[in-house]
């Protein structure tokens, strides 16, 4: 009995030892992510004319926090999965209703012609040579590769603002369109990352399958198809458009005559979201297909109305406050040696990603298509890859164990970091060429 009072203290004084060093922690995240927000908030129109994006300021706040001896930790993926599933889900599917908010083209065959070629060309083939890439130069196993790929594939609507449509009544007619090439390499970029972040899901629940089933297609290719394809796409889509119809006459009749009952109205777009993807999700369904799609039909209801841009300035207030403390968090995991998997063939296999695949198979896509050579460019080149990666990469590794997921979480965040720093740096100036080419600046 002695000897138990001892160890009991000993243990008591730990825990409290650590409790308050969490509170100390504590305090001082609080500081970095109040800092990060002030950055989301004011970066934005400081740098818009300068070839730097918010995500790029963002990261390095987050490394020079990791590195500083201040006792934070980076998130680490191994031991914090599921928070990082979490908080990655909860930051796409706010981003994936803005993006479905603000844009203004009606959803047609024809005006959507551009989309369908990225994700029924681009993405594929940016998922099958991805995972060659995994399997032959990075050396991973079929079942990692193939989850290589799919994590990969979605572009991010999260971190590229930068190149995506403006606010609602921003935009143009689709009868316009055509002649306005800035215009339409916004839209393809912005309706392909609001979509394409949905349609990850089949593959990425393929190489959880492959894991658990094996690799051989017999044992698994059936239910797939069935399953993940055809019955949560299915889910997906039809719950986003009913469930978006019904909330658009609620958001639009709610009475608006104080000016807090005005700011309120941009809750719509939260609770639209949560409210969706909840429902989608407990049917069965792909949420981020249904709130992205509820968003488009939230949008297309009484196009014209006031409401349409309280909601997207709210939803995009939301969006830059995860978006800060997301990036903020992946620089600190950076930092804390998330990097250090890496091998010179995983470095070489994350360039050829960015600066390879995505831009040939987007040029394979849009062959035939009605856009000029540099429009077509610009918008093979801007495949950002960002915080969708992440969410699905959790998402696998926390349903089943892979080989090499170390290896895979650096490969994953390094193609981030690339894109983050490439894309972000490229893209005004790419924009700028782009405007005047299309004649509203003088030709070069």
């Amino acid at each position: 009995m002695p000897m138990v009072l001892p160890a009991a203290s000993t243990l008591g004084s730990n825990m409290l030892a650590e409790l308050f060093t969490a509170f100390d922690t504590y305090d001082l995240w609080l500081a970095v992510i109040g800092l990060a927000i002030l950055a989301a908030a004011i970066l934005p129109k400081l740098l818009e004319h300068y070839p730097l994006s918010m995500p790029i300021v963002l990261l390095l706040i987050g490394v020079v926090t990791g590195a500083l001896p201040l006792g934070l930790e980076g998130p680490d993926p191994q031991r914090q999965g599921r928070i990082i599933e979490h908080f990655t889900e909860l930051g796409v599917i706010v981003t994936l209703m803005g993006a479905g908010l603000k844009i203004d083209r009606p959803f047609s065959w024809k005006g959507w012609n551009t989309t369908w070629r990225l994700l029924g060309v681009t993405m594929i083939l940016t998922i099958a040579l991805t995972a060659f890439l995994g399997w032959w130069l990075a050396s991973f196993l079929p079942v990692t590769a193939v989850l290589f790929g799919a994590v990969i594939a979605p572009t991010d609507p999260v971190l590229a603002s930068e190149v995506q449509v403006g606010a609602p009544g921003e935009g143009i007619p689709e009868e316009e369109a055509q002649d306005r090439e800035e215009e339409e390499i916004r839209f393809a970029l912005t309706s392909e990352a609001g979509l394409n972040d949905g349609l990850a899901f089949p593959f990425t629940n393929m190489a959880v399958v492959m894991a658990i089933a094996g690799s051989d297609p017999a044992n698994w290719l059936g239910a797939w198809l069935l399953v993940d394809v055809v019955y949560k796409l299915s889910v997906g889509t039809l719950l986003g458009i009913a469930t978006g119809a019904i909330l658009a006459r609620i958001v639009i009749a709610l009475p608006a005559h104080s000016p807090l009952e005005k700011s309120m109205i941009g809750l719509g777009s939260l609770f639209a979201t949560l409210l969706i993807y909840g429902i989608t999700e407990f049917a069965g369904g792909y949420g981020f297909i249904a709130v992205f799609v509820g968003g488009l039909v939230i949008r297309a209801y009484e196009r014209h109305h006031d409401y349409h841009k309280t909601m997207h300035v709210f939803s995009e207030a939301i969006e830059r406050v995860m978006t800060a403390i997301i990036v903020v968090a992946f620089g600190a995991a950076l930092a804390a040696g998330l990097l250090a998997p890496l091998t010179w063939p995983l470095v070489l296999c994350a360039l050829l990603v960015i600066l390879v695949v995505r831009p040939l198979c987007g040029a394979v896509a849009l062959i035939g298509c009605r856009m000029s050579w540099h429009e077509r460019l610009t918008v093979s080149f801007f495949g950002i890859r960002g915080i969708g990666s992440f969410y699905y990469l959790a998402y696998a590794l926390n349903r089943r164990e892979f080989p090499a997921a170390d290896e895979l979480w650096a490969l994953v965040a390094l193609v981030v970091v690339i894109s983050i720093f490439v894309h972000g740096i490229l893209a005004t100036p790419a924009l700028r060429y782009v405007e005047k080419l299309s004649g509203r600046g003088q030709a070069p």
